[in-house]
């Protein structure tokens, strides 16, 4: 595979609509999602979340997915509402390459290991939605609705330790904004994180990107500045290719996946 550093399209998803919500909440329509994945064919993966999953106990991506593998051949990590290894198995015969837990990860963490014992660390990714709580940083759940009082950091730490191929951190706070990205927040995970690190929330301009992999993170996904034409994948590569070399995602290991 490929070291370079790796730019995601992320496409968040409510029924049948790709939607864009601000903090994540205040949802708005996009658009067809497989008419914007076609657009990300440069992209070195596309990021599919289901936005209310965990909510109705169920992730509904099925019939997007299978449409979207049959047109576009780059690879998909599915995340939202995966309660089991059942799930998983359907996710994965539906094309997925990887899957990202969160709800159900935290509420039972062995699920984590039960995935990557199965399927290998390389399929699973685990999504931390962080929000800053007195002075520090919460992981939230529901996409970005509840509470739970764990530590991002100490859960970082727990969910490598229990076979997490990947970690995805979104700040809440900064999510859908263009604003930048809460570099505390990366500056605090990328340290202690062995595995490669995704970041999301708040990227609108080149200067966010090339901010976030200075300060560790092995990989961005943007949504908003992609799907509002703020930034194209092809000047985002342009710009960050020659500045970063692929050493650090070397370091960390190849992030093999499963065949579809």
């Amino acid at each position: 595979m490929s070291l370079r550093t790796r730019v995601i399209a992320r496409l968040d998803i409510k029924g049948k609509n790709l939607i864009k919500p601000v903090r994540m909440e205040g949802l708005r329509i996009v658009g067809d999602p497989n008419e914007y994945a076609k657009r990300y064919l440069d992209a070195d993966e596309l990021l599919y979340m289901d936005c209310v999953a965990s909510l109705y106990g169920r992730n509904n991506l099925h019939q997007i997915l299978e449409r979207t593998t049959r047109e576009v051949f780059i690879p998909v990590t599915v995340g939202g509402g995966i309660r089991s290894l059942e799930d998983v198995r359907r996710l994965f015969n539906s094309g997925a390459d990887k899957v990202a837990v969160n709800t159900e990860a935290i509420r039972r963490p062995n699920l984590i290991s039960q995935i990557a014992d199965r399927y290998g660390s390389q399929a699973v990714v685990v999504s931390v939605e962080a929000k800053r709580v007195n002075g520090g940083w919460e992981c939230y759940t529901n996409n970005g609705r509840e509470r739970t009082g764990k530590s991002v950091v100490e859960w970082i730490k727990e969910a490598v330790n229990r076979g997490a191929g990947e970690i995805l951190l979104t700040s809440v706070d900064q999510e859908g904004t263009m604003g930048g990205l809460d570099t505390e927040l990366i500056r605090s995970v990328a340290s202690l994180c062995p595995c490669p690190l995704v970041v999301s929330g708040g990227v609108g301009t080149i200067g966010h990107v090339k901010e976030a992999l200075e300060l560790g993170a092995d990989a961005v996904a943007l949504a908003s500045a992609l799907h509002f034409n703020k930034l194209t994948i092809g000047e985002i590569r342009e710009s960050i290719e020659k500045q970063f070399p692929s050493e650090r995602s070397q370091a960390r290991g190849e992030e093999a996946r499963p065949s579809r």
